[in-house]
């Protein structure tokens, strides 16, 4: 079996990892943090907004299974990519909508996906402010964060 790494951040990674752990070729998820200058970030650190790094999730898949355009698909749909550093009640930077790429080929489809969102008029009169960036080092949080809301028989973040 082909495994690749996808890296999104979409706001609270409780959910984000919950969504992403559902979708079939999906084989492992881990949440954890990325994009900032910390190396080996506590949960207390990146919560102070000064880190720089976002809550991500970073998701083993199957190509053959699940493409990365499709994983996109989710992502996009799984949150609002069009506030900066914000999704419903959480802000901060660590909670900003991010793709992580860990190929030249997936930043050329995340580019593409956000300008054809764009171009279909998906979010108007809203502009998509999602980030583009280089895999950088992803900082596995905390093992009590890791398949959360499975772990406390819930289905949401948010009531």
């Amino acid at each position: 079996m082909k495994q690749e790494k996808a890296t999104f951040g979409a706001g609270c990674f409780w959910g984000v990892e919950a969504a992403f752990a559902d979708l079939p070729g999906v084989t492992a998820t881990a949440v954890g943090y990325e994009g900032g200058s910390l190396e080996q970030p506590s949960y207390q650190q990146v919560c102070t907004d000064q880190t720089g790094h976002a809550e991500v999730v970073e998701v083993d898949f199957d190509p053959d299974q699940v493409s990365f355009e499709q994983l996109l698909d989710a992502f996009f749909a799984l949150h609002d990519p069009t506030t900066r550093n914000r999704q419903g009640p959480d802000w901060g930077t660590q909670y900003r909508s991010v793709i992580f790429c860990h190929s030249p080929e997936q930043e050329a489809q995340a580019r593409a996906k956000i300008e054809q969102l764009t171009a279909e008029g998906r979010f108007q009169p809203r502009r998509i402010v999602t980030q583009v960036e280089p895999a950088q080092s992803f900082w596995r949080a905390e093992p009590y964060h890791q398949r959360y809301l499975e772990k406390h028989g819930r289905a949401s973040c948010h009531l």
